[in-house]
């Protein structure tokens, strides 16, 4: 076999071409600003709003009456463990509670099985709540130990801790709804879950199917070990999910080598592109992949390999250049090892951007309801998780955390979060709750170790109180709904518009974790919680709180 069928010097030059010219004159071409030193933050003005203090306390009574239904929905959730596009026990679990509790559910929404709206009220705002409920793969852990304990080996857990959002948002939306219908407060309340966040693969379908076209604001909550919320630039990096399929020609690997085209070549030629072009490119953007299809065995040369890529930078247009970037390289490997290759967005997540009036409005009743009172039990779980996993030394946060604007954060890029396709859609804000321990690693198994412990659970009460709050602020106060909308069109939409990297035919993922579920799932369906026969999952599992050494 010649040199020249299996690598041609049209396709070399165009493989070489790719992998180091500039992908354009924007963004992805230029060096990142220097950072600036953090400004000592200002003394924080709580704005005036319509409140009474009658309406919040009890609205506070309200979440109080309802902590042992957020400890339930808690525990219930995180027994599910359930990936993303596979949230079927968790969807059908809460819109349960929220139908009997008034709310008119729509289901399947933008053709996503395991979305769902649920809404209450007539008239005024339409102010939307959300939360993630999906966890991660492979990340199965008995809550309450601090030792690594998967409950069945190669399932999924919640190591994120994304079984807590949506139980908080149904506490505080049922705590809001009673005080909004004793005081005959027009308005409405849209609950939302945030379906495979950690595939970054949906909200912006929400958000063109139109779920938010009448929203006026968006809550969102997501779990920390602080109690803050922030504004402006986010300082993560949006991103877009792609995956490229090379095809090429199957032969016996060793009989009858020059017959066959490696799909796996391909591959593996435009990883080895993008890992040379990695430094070339500025210090914001993060990009990673897995090869999901390597082929089938050694002795036959690939017909079809696949590989996923993420490609993550700061702003729409850096974005998208990544994203050419990566067709540019997989289209040049493809010449090179005479394969073909066709590519899919499989989901996408825009820069964040928190709406100003909003998380000042927010952050006033974070400092009003305060961090929770934690027990001695609470402190020495917290230390064991730490010491038996090396983690970082760090108690418990017993103060809430400053209202964080741009200045005070990091601008050099990192993960992502699609809240960001709502965020350039209606003004939104995202409430951080302290539902987890110092220093536990995201994606992690010990992010899951306090999920469903008292830690959690007390979490989920304060960061209630503090979203029902808001939700008030909002139905009784017209000019923090229009201060929060002048600044959304004048101030956030001033220098970038919304521009996702989704086309029309682009569709949801919806068939992503189906055969990992169909094959752990009845492994699974014995752990899952009973709230019924036992107090707390923990009870049902036979764990003692705290329990301080490995088991």
């Amino acid at each position: 076999m010649k040199m020249a069928d299996a690598w041609n010097g049209a396709a070399l030059a165009a493989l070489v071409l790719a992998a180091t010219t500039l992908a354009g004159p924007g963004a992805l071409a230029q060096a990142p600003p220097a950072a600036d030193a953090p400004k000592p933050a200002k003394p924080f003005v709580a704005p005036e709003v319509a409140t009474t203090d009658a309406m919040r306390q009890a609205a506070i009574a309200g979440v109080d009456a309802r902590a042992k239904m957020a400890q339930e929905m808690v525990d219930q959730v995180f027994s599910y463990a359930e990936p993303g596009f596979q949230e079927f026990r968790t969807s059908e679990f809460l819109t349960g509670v929220l139908e009997k509790n008034g709310f008119k559910i729509e289901r399947g929404v933008a053709g996503i099985p395991t979305a769902w709206t649920a809404t209450w009220g007539t008239g005024g705002p339409l102010i939307a709540l959300g939360s993630d409920i999906d966890n991660l793969l492979g990340l199965s852990q008995y809550p309450g130990v601090p030792n690594i304990k998967p409950m069945v080996d190669g399932a999924p857990g919640h190591g994120e801790g994304h079984n807590s959002g949506m139980p908080m948002m149904i506490v505080a939306a049922l705590a809001a709804k009673d005080v909004m219908e004793k005081n005959k407060i027009p308005g409405r309340i849209m609950l939302w879950p945030g379906v495979a966040e950690e595939l970054l693969a949906t909200k912006a379908f929400y958000v063109r199917a139109g779920l938010f076209k009448d929203v006026d604001a968006t809550i969102f909550s997501h779990v920390s070990r602080d109690f803050s919320t922030s504004w402006g630039p986010g300082g993560n990096n949006g991103m877009v999910s792609v995956e490229y399929t090379f095809r090429g020609k199957t032969a016996h690997a060793a009989g009858q080598p020059w017959e066959g085209r490696s799909a796996l070549d391909g591959v593996e030629l435009m990883d080895m592109a993008w890992n040379f072009r990695r430094e070339h490119l500025p210090l914001t953007q993060r990009s990673h992949y897995v090869i999901t299809n390597g082929g089938g065995q050694p002795n036959i040369v690939p017909g079809v390999a696949t590989v996923w890529y993420y490609f993550r930078e700061q702003n729409f247009q850096s974005i998208r250049e990544l994203y050419q970037l990566g067709n540019k390289l997989s289209e040049a490997a493809a010449m090179a090892t005479d394969t073909t290759v066709e590519r899919r967005v499989l989901g996408y997540a825009a820069p964040n951007y928190s709406n100003k009036p909003l998380a000042e409005t927010a952050y006033a009743n974070i400092k009003r309801i305060g961090m929770p009172q934690w027990s001695d039990d609470d402190r020495a779980f917290a230390k064991a998780v730490q010491e038996t996993n090396k983690l970082k030394a760090e108690p418990l946060a017993t103060e809430v955390s400053p209202l964080t604007a741009p200045g005070d954060r990091n601008t050099f890029g990192g993960g992502s979060d699609d809240i960001g396709d709502i965020m350039w859609t209606v003004p939104t804000i995202t409430v951080r709750y302290p539902s987890n321990i110092p220093g536990a690693i995201g994606h992690n198994v010990t992010s899951a170790m306090a999920m469903a412990t008292p830690i959690a659970h007390k979490g989920v009460v304060v960061g209630a109180k503090a979203v029902a709050l808001t939700v008030l602020d909002l139905m009784t106060t017209p000019k923090v709904l229009a201060d929060a909308k002048d600044y959304f069109q004048n101030t956030q939409l001033k220098t970038q518009k919304y521009d996702p990297v989704l086309g029309p035919d682009d569709k949801p993922a919806i068939w992503l974790n189906a055969d990992v579920m169909a094959r752990l799932r009845p492994k699974m369906e014995p752990y899952y919680y009973n709230p019924k026969k036992y107090k707390t999952y923990l009870e049902q599992l036979g764990i003692t709180y705290p329990t301080t050494t490995p088991k």
